[in-house]
């Protein structure tokens, strides 16, 4: 059995609403468990949405013990309420269903909130057949403001989402600084990414080498190439940098792999369609994620050295 300790007096203060609603999702297929009756988070992102709105200040902040400073969200002083809608997929798809939605639009107006934050949405499609636009027009009609994420899909046109022009849409996110770093190559070519960890100590030049070459004798070189689990062979990675390619996994997951392959860091290779789209991660090891030019740079030169 476990147990945690709260301050409940202050999470009441900041929390003071949560509902759940789940009859469409059952009706769609969806198994109905101790989980899914509840409007606990346990994947994490109504917390992080949640918090982005409307967290407190919490000063102190870090992470990694790096960019100390106060996090907050939008309205920090904000008392909060979430009504969640998306459970777990359904034979593959199908995780926020229509009618889940409307009916916690339909409850946020009858509880009298004043601004709802919904971040959620699909494809871009015609105003009276997308559930996010009808909701938020019925609640823009009762004085509430509707302020929607506008996606996470592109570069490229057509891909923004949420766009009825009763909705406030936010397709961007601001930062008071540029979290900077650097790969430097033993031929002298330096070149610029961005990561949210520690450099590796001191100014030791470390062996370098592509996740293809490091892969298992069972895994194959497209799959090794993205630091996929299970791809790595530890004997060929362990002491090195690892070159991994952005695509199909998650970025701070190459890393894990990285990691748990034996490497002292990894460099981040954007593919084509990343462009030069580079995000600053949370990774477990030091790194640093690099543009599509950079990237085919550091390639070339592994290959060139072999």
């Amino acid at each position: 059995m476990h147990a945690c300790v709260y301050d409940w007096e202050y999470v009441f203060r900041k929390l003071i609403g949560a509902r759940y609603f789940n009859k469409a999702y059952a009706s769609g297929g969806g198994i109905i468990n101790s989980s899914t009756s509840s409007a606990r988070d346990y994947e994490g992102h109504g917390s992080h949405t949640l918090s982005t709105a409307g967290g407190n200040f919490v000063p102190g902040a870090n992470i990694f013990g790096v960019f100390n400073g106060t996090a907050k969200g939008g309205s920090p002083k904000a008392r909060v309420a979430t009504y969640k809608v998306c459970w777990p997929p359904v034979s593959g798809s199908g995780e926020c269903y229509d009618g889940d939605i409307l009916k916690a639009y339909e409850a946020a107006i009858y509880d009298g909130v004043d601004v709802l934050s919904v971040s959620l949405g699909g494809q871009p499609s015609d105003y009276s057949e997308d559930t996010t636009s009808i909701g938020a027009f019925h609640a823009v009609m009762k004085g509430v403001v509707v302020v929607c994420s506008a996606g996470n899909d592109g570069p490229k046109e057509g891909t923004v989402t949420n766009v009825a022009p009763w909705i406030i849409t936010v397709g961007a996110s601001t930062l008071d600084r540029q979290i900077d770093n650097y790969v430097e190559l033993h031929n002298g070519m330096r070149f610029q990414g961005t990561s949210i960890t520690k450099p590796l100590a001191g100014s030791n030049f470390y062996p370098l080498i592509s996740a293809a070459q490091a892969k298992a004798a069972n895994a194959s070189a497209a799959d090794a190439i993205l630091c996929k689990g299970g791809t790595l062979d530890p004997k060929k990675v362990k002491g090195k940098i690892l070159a991994c390619l952005r695509g199909e996994n998650a970025r701070v997951d190459k890393g894990m792999q990285a990691a748990l392959a034996g490497a002292v860091g990894m460099i981040l290779c954007n593919d084509k369609l990343s462009g030069n789209e580079i995000i600053a991660d949370p990774h477990v090891l030091p790194a640093s994620h690099i543009n599509y030019t950079a990237g085919l740079a550091v390639f070339q030169y592994i290959n060139s050295t072999k």
